[in-house]
């Protein structure tokens, strides 16, 4: 290690860190692992604000949490270097420039949806999505299910939402006590899979906040603070649901995204099931191609995918006409529903992190947690079948499934998505991509 490395490196003011996270906000494709990948490369390797240990427990119990876990851990960091101003600037520009974007889109697609040319488009991009669901089943059953017990989980799950249509939430319930008991009765089957994001040896040089950096002032763990920090909480989501409560569209948005927020335990693939029942089958605010068309364009825009809730509110706000006006309404619905996701990710740090600060090196994978992962699997491959079955069967419904013409160029396409992800690791961008070009092709000229 040079000179260079073994000098720590000057600290940073929150207005260095500003242009950091705003540049990361615009650039953050690529899912969680991409996102996460990128901060490690910048704050770790290459700016050294953290060391990699410090950056690694701190995406353990992100990685611990509901709520998109990219997010919390520039939270994290962010509250870590500057305190509550901090998190408050990293967490809100890690999302803005994708809730722009998707209002955007969303207003462009309820305007032009119907053209031939946007039509085409997503005819390839919806066979992409079947694809792009069923690899996030495959990839997370295949790294945290380990044994038969684990598998039958994600069976049960499967079969308890799409024979019984038991709701998402009883069903990570009933997976976390089933982790919870097999924790105790056969612990042997609850261990987990380590190592994912486990401790490493690498060094990139002396950082900010080194292995051995005291704990902050602010990151220091008191009982009074963490009440202060949880009434404040509340305090902001009752004053948040009194200013929208006149507005009962926007209040049912309200209480449903602070809802689906402590939900996202597996990422956004596992809550996209709750989203959907409550958007679309509950609510009404979208219909079941609308969310498909969703999770598509959030899959090509910067941010988490649970920007995905930013689409369902537009729409659900110019469907049931908020405000009289379709714009105001639409921004106002998208406003909501990414307000409420996202509030609670500020809480499990602000509130949370002293005690993870405070504990270093003891935070484990609980027994009940990989039942929920568990089960996530198995809501997952759920949601693939549905959009599969939106995507061949276009014109089925639940009365009659499979009524209407199969479509087979919708199949080929999703076979073919998902060999390019699953064999050769093809980015999802790219993939995306090609899909949309052949969908206009096929609708233009055959």
């Amino acid at each position: 290690m040079d000179t260079a490395q073994q000098t720590v490196p000057a600290p940073v003011s929150l207005g260095e860190a500003f242009k950091y996270w705003l540049k990361l906000g615009f650039i953050s494709f690529g899912g969680p692992a991409g996102q996460i990948s990128i901060m490690h490369q910048e704050l770790v390797e290459k700016r050294r604000w953290i060391s990699e240990h410090r950056f690694l427990h701190a995406l353990n119990y992100c990685m611990l949490l509901p709520g998109p876990e990219a997010t919390q851990l520039a939270i994290y960091i962010a509250w870590l270097m500057h305190g509550i101003r901090g998190a408050v600037v990293a967490g809100v520009l890690f999302f803005l420039p994708g809730f722009a974007l998707l209002s955007l889109l969303a207003g462009i697609y309820l305007a032009w949806g119907d053209v031939p040319l946007v039509q085409g488009i997503f005819y390839g991009i919806k066979p992409a999505v079947v694809a792009i669901v069923l690899f996030a089943a495959w990839r997370i059953g295949s790294r945290a299910l380990d044994n038969e017990v684990l598998w039958a989980m994600a069976a049960l799950a499967f079969v308890g939402i799409f024979v019984f249509d038991i709701g998402f939430p009883w069903i990570v319930l009933a997976a976390g006590v089933l982790g919870a008991l097999g924790g105790k009765f056969l612990p042997g089957k609850f261990k987990g899979v380590g190592g994912a994001h486990g401790a490493s040896h690498k060094s990139y040089g002396a950082a900010i906040i080194d292995d051995d950096t005291p704990t902050p002032a602010h990151a220091k763990f008191s009982w009074s603070r963490l009440v202060l920090k949880a009434a404040a909480f509340v305090l902001i989501w009752i004053i948040a649901m009194i200013v929208i409560g006149r507005e009962q569209t926007l209040a049912d948005m309200g209480g449903f995204f602070t809802k689906a927020a402590f939900l996202t335990i597996g990422g956004a693939y596992a809550v996209l099931p709750y989203v959907y029942q409550g958007g679309v089958e509950q609510f009404g605010w979208l219909t079941g191609p609308q969310m498909m068309d969703g999770l598509a364009l959030g899959e090509t825009t910067p941010g988490p995918l649970i920007m995905i809730v930013t689409w369902v509110g537009y729409l659900g706000g110019v469907a049931k006409g908020v405000f009289g006006n379709a714009i105001a309404g639409g921004i106002a619905g998208a406003a909501v529903a990414t307000f409420f996701t996202f509030l609670p990710s500020f809480l499990f740090i602000l509130a949370g992190g002293p005690l993870v600060e405070a504990t270093r090196n003891e935070i484990r994978f609980t027994a009940p947690l990989l039942g929920i992962t568990a089960a996530v699997v198995g809501v997952i491959l759920n949601l693939a079948v549905f959009f599969a079955w939106h995507t061949f069967w276009p014109q089925g419904s639940t009365a009659e499934p499979f009524a209407g013409a199969f479509e087979w160029f919708p199949v080929i396409v999703a076979i073919a998505a998902f060999v390019a992800l699953w064999r050769y690791k093809a980015d999802i961008m790219k993939v995306i991509g090609v899909c949309a070009l052949l969908g206009l092709a096929y609708t233009l000229f055959v």
